[in-house]
Protein backbone atom coordinates (compact mmCIF):
# COMPACT_ATOMS: atom_id res chain seq x y z
CA UNK A 1 0.00 0.00 0.00
CA UNK A 2 1.54 3.31 -1.12
CA UNK A 3 0.88 6.90 0.43
CA UNK A 4 0.18 7.90 -2.90
CA UNK A 5 -2.70 5.63 -2.78
CA UNK A 6 -4.62 8.36 -0.40
CA UNK A 7 -3.76 11.58 -2.54
CA UNK A 8 -5.95 14.07 -3.80
CA UNK A 9 -6.19 17.69 -5.12
CA UNK A 10 -6.89 20.05 -2.94
CA UNK A 11 -6.84 24.33 -4.33
CA UNK A 12 -4.74 26.17 -1.75
CA UNK A 13 -8.59 28.48 -0.67
CA UNK A 14 -10.24 25.66 1.10
CA UNK A 15 -8.00 25.46 3.62
CA UNK A 16 -10.11 27.44 6.51
CA UNK A 17 -7.98 30.49 7.68
CA UNK A 18 -10.42 31.49 10.45
CA UNK A 19 -13.26 29.34 11.94
CA UNK A 20 -17.22 29.25 11.15
CA UNK A 21 -19.28 32.30 12.69
CA UNK A 22 -20.64 29.66 15.23
CA UNK A 23 -19.23 26.43 15.78
CA UNK A 24 -22.05 24.13 14.64
CA UNK A 25 -22.72 26.54 11.63
CA UNK A 26 -20.62 24.65 9.09
CA UNK A 27 -20.89 22.07 6.75
CA UNK A 28 -21.56 18.48 7.52
CA UNK A 29 -20.89 15.63 4.84
CA UNK A 30 -22.51 12.86 5.89
CA UNK A 31 -21.32 9.18 4.60
CA UNK A 32 -23.71 6.29 4.91
CA UNK A 33 -21.77 3.33 4.47
CA UNK A 34 -24.64 0.67 4.42
CA UNK A 35 -26.25 2.67 1.68
CA UNK A 36 -23.30 4.08 0.03
CA UNK A 37 -24.39 7.62 -0.65
CA UNK A 38 -23.43 11.11 0.42
CA UNK A 39 -25.79 14.17 2.47
CA UNK A 40 -24.82 17.77 2.63
CA UNK A 41 -25.93 19.05 5.96
CA UNK A 42 -24.52 21.47 8.57
CA UNK A 43 -23.38 20.23 11.74
CA UNK A 44 -26.08 21.44 13.94
CA UNK A 45 -27.95 18.72 12.29
CA UNK A 46 -25.87 15.78 13.38
CA UNK A 47 -28.73 15.05 16.48
CA UNK A 48 -30.56 13.08 13.26
CA UNK A 49 -27.99 11.03 12.89
CA UNK A 50 -27.61 9.70 16.43
CA UNK A 51 -29.83 7.67 18.38
CA UNK A 52 -30.63 6.97 22.38
CA UNK A 53 -28.39 4.59 23.46
CA UNK A 54 -25.50 6.13 21.47
CA UNK A 55 -21.98 6.84 23.16
CA UNK A 56 -20.17 10.08 21.91
CA UNK A 57 -16.74 9.89 23.00
CA UNK A 58 -14.66 13.26 22.93
CA UNK A 59 -11.24 13.90 24.03
CA UNK A 60 -11.34 16.82 27.06
CA UNK A 61 -7.55 17.35 26.02
CA UNK A 62 -6.98 21.51 26.32
CA UNK A 63 -4.45 23.16 24.15
CA UNK A 64 -1.98 24.75 25.55
CA UNK A 65 -0.37 28.89 24.50
CA UNK A 66 2.31 26.43 23.49
CA UNK A 67 4.03 28.91 20.84
CA UNK A 68 6.37 31.47 23.04
CA UNK A 69 8.75 33.96 21.38
CA UNK A 70 11.89 34.91 23.61
CA UNK A 71 15.66 36.15 22.81
CA UNK A 72 18.81 34.12 23.39
CA UNK A 73 20.85 35.46 26.50
CA UNK A 74 24.26 37.17 25.13
CA UNK A 75 23.16 37.89 21.91
CA UNK A 76 19.95 39.26 22.06
CA UNK A 77 19.00 37.09 18.86
CA UNK A 78 15.50 36.24 18.35
CA UNK A 79 14.13 32.49 18.97
CA UNK A 80 10.96 31.02 18.69
CA UNK A 81 9.77 27.80 20.94
CA UNK A 82 7.15 25.81 19.98
CA UNK A 83 6.45 23.02 23.13
CA UNK A 84 5.96 19.58 21.95
CA UNK A 85 5.81 17.47 24.77
CA UNK A 86 6.27 17.23 28.68
CA UNK A 87 8.42 15.23 29.99
CA UNK A 88 8.61 15.66 33.94
CA UNK A 89 9.32 18.46 36.21
CA UNK A 90 9.91 21.35 34.39
CA UNK A 91 11.92 19.94 31.17
CA UNK A 92 10.00 19.84 27.97
CA UNK A 93 10.85 18.65 24.59
CA UNK A 94 10.58 21.60 22.37
CA UNK A 95 10.77 22.43 18.12
CA UNK A 96 13.13 25.71 18.31
CA UNK A 97 13.49 28.71 15.51
CA UNK A 98 16.14 28.86 13.89
CA UNK A 99 17.82 25.34 15.80
CA UNK A 100 21.00 26.04 14.73
CA UNK A 101 21.66 28.96 17.02
CA UNK A 102 20.90 26.67 19.97
CA UNK A 103 22.87 24.18 21.85
CA UNK A 104 23.47 22.51 25.59
CA UNK A 105 23.97 25.44 28.12
CA UNK A 106 21.90 28.20 25.75
CA UNK A 107 19.43 30.06 27.94
CA UNK A 108 16.67 31.84 26.59
CA UNK A 109 14.55 34.66 28.01
CA UNK A 110 10.82 34.90 27.50
CA UNK A 111 10.17 38.46 29.25
CA UNK A 112 11.29 39.23 33.01
CA UNK A 113 9.60 35.80 34.84
CA UNK A 114 10.19 33.05 32.02
CA UNK A 115 13.99 31.57 31.35
CA UNK A 116 14.79 27.92 29.23
CA UNK A 117 18.04 26.57 29.55
CA UNK A 118 18.54 23.90 26.66
CA UNK A 119 19.86 20.53 28.50
CA UNK A 120 19.79 18.60 25.31
CA UNK A 121 19.02 17.42 21.95
CA UNK A 122 15.94 15.52 21.36
CA UNK A 123 14.08 13.51 18.56
CA UNK A 124 14.07 14.88 15.22
CA UNK A 125 15.80 18.18 15.51
CA UNK A 126 13.96 19.06 19.02
CA UNK A 127 15.58 20.03 22.30
CA UNK A 128 15.11 18.98 25.92
CA UNK A 129 14.73 22.28 27.50
CA UNK A 130 14.48 23.46 31.45
CA UNK A 131 12.42 26.06 32.22
CA UNK A 132 12.49 28.57 35.19
CA UNK A 133 10.04 30.76 36.23
CA UNK A 134 7.94 33.04 38.75
CA UNK A 135 5.06 31.71 40.19
CA UNK A 136 2.97 28.78 38.53
CA UNK A 137 4.34 27.96 34.81
CA UNK A 138 0.76 27.43 33.38
CA UNK A 139 -0.02 30.85 34.39
CA UNK A 140 2.82 32.10 32.99
CA UNK A 141 2.70 30.34 29.75
CA UNK A 142 -1.08 32.11 29.84
CA UNK A 143 0.51 34.97 29.92
CA UNK A 144 3.52 34.67 27.65
CA UNK A 145 2.10 32.14 24.79
CA UNK A 146 0.37 32.31 21.58
CA UNK A 147 -1.90 29.53 20.86
CA UNK A 148 -0.10 26.85 18.43
CA UNK A 149 -2.15 27.18 15.28
CA UNK A 150 -1.17 24.91 12.55
CA UNK A 151 1.25 25.63 9.91
CA UNK A 152 -1.74 25.22 7.31
CA UNK A 153 -3.41 28.51 8.73
CA UNK A 154 -0.82 31.34 6.96
CA UNK A 155 -1.58 33.62 9.94
CA UNK A 156 -0.52 35.04 13.19
CA UNK A 157 -2.23 33.69 16.40
CA UNK A 158 -5.08 35.98 18.28
CA UNK A 159 -6.73 36.38 21.37
CA UNK A 160 -9.64 34.96 19.74
CA UNK A 161 -7.95 31.51 18.91
CA UNK A 162 -7.29 31.27 22.60
CA UNK A 163 -11.56 30.27 22.63
CA UNK A 164 -11.64 29.23 19.13
CA UNK A 165 -9.02 26.90 18.74
CA UNK A 166 -10.38 24.88 21.95
CA UNK A 167 -13.40 22.81 22.65
CA UNK A 168 -15.95 23.60 24.97
CA UNK A 169 -15.23 20.24 27.22
CA UNK A 170 -11.74 20.87 26.98
CA UNK A 171 -10.28 20.34 30.61
CA UNK A 172 -6.56 18.96 30.52
CA UNK A 173 -3.98 20.61 29.79
CA UNK A 174 -1.66 19.10 27.59
CA UNK A 175 -2.20 19.32 23.54
CA UNK A 176 0.00 21.64 21.20
CA UNK A 177 -2.67 21.35 18.53
CA UNK A 178 -6.60 20.70 18.88
CA UNK A 179 -8.44 17.53 18.74
CA UNK A 180 -10.11 19.67 15.40
CA UNK A 181 -13.17 17.25 15.52
CA UNK A 182 -14.75 18.47 18.71
CA UNK A 183 -14.66 22.12 17.43
CA UNK A 184 -18.30 22.19 16.03
CA UNK A 185 -19.52 21.08 19.04
CA UNK A 186 -22.03 23.95 21.77
CA UNK A 187 -22.50 22.97 25.23
CA UNK A 188 -25.85 23.50 23.67
CA UNK A 189 -25.93 21.05 21.12
CA UNK A 190 -24.50 18.32 23.23
CA UNK A 191 -27.18 18.87 26.39
CA UNK A 192 -30.14 18.34 23.57
CA UNK A 193 -27.51 14.78 22.44
CA UNK A 194 -28.21 13.85 26.22
CA UNK A 195 -31.96 14.64 26.12
CA UNK A 196 -32.12 12.32 23.01
CA UNK A 197 -31.03 9.57 25.46
CA UNK A 198 -27.07 10.03 23.51
CA UNK A 199 -24.61 8.93 26.66
CA UNK A 200 -21.68 11.65 26.20
CA UNK A 201 -17.82 10.06 27.84
CA UNK A 202 -14.40 11.70 27.56
CA UNK A 203 -10.88 10.34 27.39
CA UNK A 204 -7.86 12.41 27.27
CA UNK A 205 -4.76 12.01 24.51
CA UNK A 206 -2.49 14.91 24.34
CA UNK A 207 -1.80 16.05 21.29
CA UNK A 208 1.81 16.49 20.01
CA UNK A 209 3.64 18.20 17.07
CA UNK A 210 3.93 14.82 15.38
CA UNK A 211 0.31 15.15 14.57
CA UNK A 212 1.76 17.51 11.45
CA UNK A 213 4.85 15.33 10.46
CA UNK A 214 4.30 14.22 6.92
CA UNK A 215 4.34 10.15 6.28
CA UNK A 216 7.69 10.04 4.49
CA UNK A 217 8.27 6.41 3.26
CA UNK A 218 6.67 5.41 -0.16
CA UNK A 219 5.04 2.30 2.06
CA UNK A 220 2.26 2.96 4.05
CA UNK A 221 3.85 -0.17 6.12
CA UNK A 222 7.38 1.53 6.93
CA UNK A 223 5.83 4.54 8.66
CA UNK A 224 6.17 5.11 12.52
CA UNK A 225 3.57 6.54 14.37
CA UNK A 226 4.84 9.21 16.99
CA UNK A 227 3.62 7.99 20.85
CA UNK A 228 1.31 10.23 22.26
CA UNK A 229 -0.10 9.95 26.33
CA UNK A 230 -3.57 9.18 27.07
CA UNK A 231 -5.59 8.19 30.22
CA UNK A 232 -9.16 6.68 30.05
CA UNK A 233 -11.26 6.79 33.48
CA UNK A 234 -13.19 4.00 35.33
CA UNK A 235 -16.61 6.01 34.31
CA UNK A 236 -15.74 6.50 30.73
CA UNK A 237 -14.61 2.84 30.72
CA UNK A 238 -17.70 1.44 31.86
CA UNK A 239 -19.96 4.09 29.61
CA UNK A 240 -18.26 2.66 27.17
CA UNK A 241 -18.53 -1.00 27.69
CA UNK A 242 -22.23 -1.05 29.28
CA UNK A 243 -22.58 0.93 25.77
CA UNK A 244 -21.50 -1.60 23.69
CA UNK A 245 -22.88 -4.61 25.82
CA UNK A 246 -26.63 -2.89 25.31
CA UNK A 247 -26.16 -2.56 21.27
CA UNK A 248 -25.47 1.16 21.36
CA UNK A 249 -23.09 2.25 18.68
CA UNK A 250 -19.70 4.01 20.17
CA UNK A 251 -19.16 7.32 18.39
CA UNK A 252 -15.55 8.61 18.28
CA UNK A 253 -15.46 12.68 17.80
CA UNK A 254 -11.95 12.69 16.17
CA UNK A 255 -9.52 10.46 15.17
CA UNK A 256 -7.63 11.35 18.63
CA UNK A 257 -10.37 9.75 20.43
CA UNK A 258 -10.56 6.65 17.84
CA UNK A 259 -6.80 6.00 18.42
CA UNK A 260 -7.24 6.28 22.54
CA UNK A 261 -10.28 4.04 22.58
CA UNK A 262 -8.43 1.44 19.80
CA UNK A 263 -4.87 1.47 21.94
CA UNK A 264 -7.22 0.96 24.98
CA UNK A 265 -9.64 -2.36 23.42
CA UNK A 266 -8.75 -5.81 25.40
CA UNK A 267 -10.18 -8.82 24.31
CA UNK A 268 -12.45 -10.60 27.02
CA UNK A 269 -14.67 -13.74 26.81
CA UNK A 270 -17.43 -11.15 26.24
CA UNK A 271 -15.60 -9.25 23.16
CA UNK A 272 -13.76 -6.63 23.29
CA UNK A 273 -14.14 -4.11 26.16
CA UNK A 274 -12.06 -0.52 27.24
CA UNK A 275 -9.42 -1.03 30.05
CA UNK A 276 -9.13 1.98 31.75
CA UNK A 277 -5.76 3.30 32.84
CA UNK A 278 -3.18 5.43 31.20
CA UNK A 279 -0.30 4.93 28.56
CA UNK A 280 1.45 6.04 25.09
CA UNK A 281 -0.21 4.63 22.12
CA UNK A 282 1.70 4.53 18.32
CA UNK A 283 -1.03 3.18 17.25
CA UNK A 284 -1.32 2.99 13.53
CA UNK A 285 -5.03 2.29 11.65
CA UNK A 286 -4.80 1.91 8.03
CA UNK A 287 -7.51 -0.03 5.81
CA UNK A 288 -7.38 -3.22 6.81
CA UNK A 289 -7.05 -3.13 10.54
CA UNK A 290 -9.25 -4.97 12.71
CA UNK A 291 -12.06 -2.54 14.54
CA UNK A 292 -12.75 -3.60 18.01
CA UNK A 293 -14.67 -0.76 19.59
CA UNK A 294 -15.15 2.33 17.58
CA UNK A 295 -18.72 2.36 15.10
CA UNK A 296 -19.04 5.66 13.84
CA UNK A 297 -16.60 8.47 13.26
CA UNK A 298 -17.27 12.04 13.48
CA UNK A 299 -13.91 13.70 11.77
CA UNK A 300 -12.42 17.37 9.53
CA UNK A 301 -11.42 16.84 6.49
CA UNK A 302 -7.89 15.81 6.70
CA UNK A 303 -4.67 16.31 4.69
CA UNK A 304 -3.23 14.86 1.21
CA UNK A 305 -1.37 11.45 2.47
CA UNK A 306 -1.99 11.93 5.86
CA UNK A 307 -1.81 9.42 8.58
CA UNK A 308 -5.40 10.60 9.29
CA UNK A 309 -7.23 10.03 5.80
CA UNK A 310 -5.53 6.78 6.12
CA UNK A 311 -7.63 5.72 9.36
CA UNK A 312 -10.65 7.16 7.78
CA UNK A 313 -10.03 5.16 5.09
CA UNK A 314 -9.83 2.11 7.69
CA UNK A 315 -13.17 2.94 8.85
CA UNK A 316 -14.78 3.10 5.42
CA UNK A 317 -13.77 2.37 1.76
CA UNK A 318 -10.81 4.26 0.91
CA UNK A 319 -12.13 4.82 -2.94
CA UNK A 320 -15.53 6.04 -1.52
CA UNK A 321 -13.12 8.03 1.04
CA UNK A 322 -11.60 9.38 -1.46
CA UNK A 323 -14.19 10.52 -3.86
CA UNK A 324 -15.89 11.79 -0.85
CA UNK A 325 -13.07 14.10 -0.78
CA UNK A 326 -13.28 14.87 -4.44
CA UNK A 327 -17.12 15.41 -3.46
CA UNK A 328 -16.07 17.96 -0.55
CA UNK A 329 -13.63 19.78 -3.06
CA UNK A 330 -16.58 20.37 -5.85
CA UNK A 331 -18.89 21.46 -3.25
CA UNK A 332 -15.81 23.90 -2.03
CA UNK A 333 -16.37 22.44 1.58
CA UNK A 334 -13.45 23.95 3.53
CA UNK A 335 -10.85 22.00 4.63
CA UNK A 336 -8.78 21.41 7.87
CA UNK A 337 -8.76 22.26 11.77
CA UNK A 338 -10.95 25.15 10.88
CA UNK A 339 -12.84 23.67 8.30
CA UNK A 340 -16.17 21.71 7.93
CA UNK A 341 -17.03 18.34 9.41
CA UNK A 342 -17.57 14.64 7.91
CA UNK A 343 -19.65 12.02 10.10
CA UNK A 344 -19.67 8.17 8.74
CA UNK A 345 -22.22 6.08 9.98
Amino acid sequence: MKISDFDYELPKELIAQTPAAERDSCRLMVLDRAKGTIEHRHFYDILDYLNAGDCLVMNDSKVIPARLFGVKEGTGAAIEFLLSKHLKGDDWETLVRPGRRLKPGDRVRFGDSLTAEITGYGDSGTRIVRFEYDGIFMERLEELGKMPLPPYIEREATKEDKDTYQTVYAEVDGSVAAPTAGLHFTKELLKKAEEKGVRLAYVTLHVGIGTFRPVKCENVEDHEMHFEEYSISEETAETINETKARGGRIISVGTTSTRTMESAAVFTENGYRIAPGSGNTGIFIYPGYEWKIVDSLITNFHLPKSTLIMLVSALYDREKVLEAYQEAVAEKYRFFSYGDAMIII
